[in-house]
């Protein structure tokens, strides 16, 4: 099956919409724009699929009401911001939703359910039953409670990761321009690229142009969001929002739509994804050429004896990365032991240690290549 038809065939979708593609600087949210893009869904769900959308826009919905010109810098003022717009998001897309019949839920997260395992598994069944139950979910970062950061990363970034929560069929994501470009798309002589099948090819590609002023993302963060999905074995379409009818409409035979990203992994299963796009790394292990050799090669779990290095300040149950000699990034895992317990182990064999000691560092089940 082709990326585009998988993109058709997808009985669970996951869209993201940006800042810009709801509000303006002047009059916040614009109710034409949401109706335009709930009635797109909602087609698409009369079409028998289930969609959960990921939408920005809070901090943008809330400078008008408090008459700030354009997005603030500072933390605080974009959480007051955060705090009075994801009321009227959410009552917007309430009331727009109403008019077919359909009632949604909110689900807010923050960077630490993304982080700690167990959150991320309570956001993980609070979505499950909401679409069981018929709601349409509408995510968003829970920007007013945000501290050291504002966001995951991007709303992109948070879209990739849902779609794997809900193990979607497919992820669209909208922006103001309406595909991926070969150079900047107000340039003569560039085109669209029509799909991607490695983002590896993309690397004369640039990807950078000027934002709206509302919102963080930009087409960087589409395309490493649109990488990370795909390697997941999750098809990818990046269009434009004014295009979201023919997007959640493509086919073969229908007209050519932005930029697919074709699925180029497997499906990994949801610990490995976490560990390998969500976790928070506490720390660091140095293993020898015998312990990267098992790790990568034969698949084995990581044992003291091929340990001869540890850095950072963890607890066991944390998430740590493998480093090849040279200090290069092989894996990541749970590691079973607590970094002050380690100086004492590494280096030995399972026979040397006491045999409270004898388990794994790192287990095969708890680690992802990368």
């Amino acid at each position: 099956m082709s990326t585009r038809a998988a993109l058709g065939a997808a009985r669970r979708i996951v869209v993201k919409v940006g800042s810009s593609s709801l509000t303006s600087l002047t009059g916040g949210l614009d109710p034409a724009r949401l109706d335009a893009l709930v009635d797109a869904l909602m087609a698409r769900r009369a079409a028998g699929a289930q969609v959960v959308l990921v939408s920005s826009g809070a901090i943008a919905a809330g400078l008008a009401p408090l008459q700030l010109r354009r997005r603030p810098r500072d933390l605080a003022t974009q959480q007051a911001a955060a705090s009075v717009g994801q009321l009227l998001l959410a009552h917007a897309y309430s009331a727009s939703f109403a008019r077919h019949g359909q009632g949604i839920g909110q689900v807010l997260l923050t960077a630490d359910d993304m982080i700690r395992r167990s959150n991320y598994r309570n956001a993980q069944r609070t979505l499950e039953r909401l679409l069981q139950l018929g709601s349409l979910p509408v995510v968003n970062e829970n920007d007013t409670v945000a501290t050291a950061e504002i966001r995951v990363g991007d709303n992109d970034r948070l879209a990739a990761l849902v779609a794997h929560i809900v193990g979607a069929d497919a992820l669209v994501l909208l922006s103001d321009v309406d595909g991926l470009y070969d150079g900047h798309p107000r340039d003569p002589g560039t085109s669209l690229i029509g799909e991607v099948e490695d983002p590896a090819e993309l690397a004369g590609v640039s990807v950078t142009r000027p934002g709206s002023g509302l919102g963080t993302g930009g087409m960087a963060t589409k395309v490493e969001a649109a990488a990370t999905a795909s390697a997941a074995g999750i098809p990818v379409l990046l269009t434009s929002a004014d295009r979201v009818g023919d997007a959640l409409a493509t086919t073969d035979d229908g007209p050519v739509v932005g930029t697919v990203f074709r699925a180029a992994g497997t499906r990994m299963s949801a610990r490995r994804f976490w560990l390998r796009h969500a976790a928070d790394v506490r720390g660091a292990l140095d293993l020898d050429d015998g312990a990267v050799e098992a790790v990568r090669r034969r698949r084995r779990s990581l044992l003291a004896a091929g340990v001869h290095g540890v850095s950072g300040d963890f607890d066991a149950g944390d998430v740590v990365e493998l480093l090849a000699p040279g200090g290069r990034a092989i894996a990541r895992g749970v590691v079973s032991y607590d970094a002050t317990e380690l100086p004492h182990m590494i280096g030995r064999r399972t026979r040397e240690l006491p045999p409270e000691q004898r388990r794994e560092l790192v287990h095969a089940d708890d680690l992802v290549l990368l």
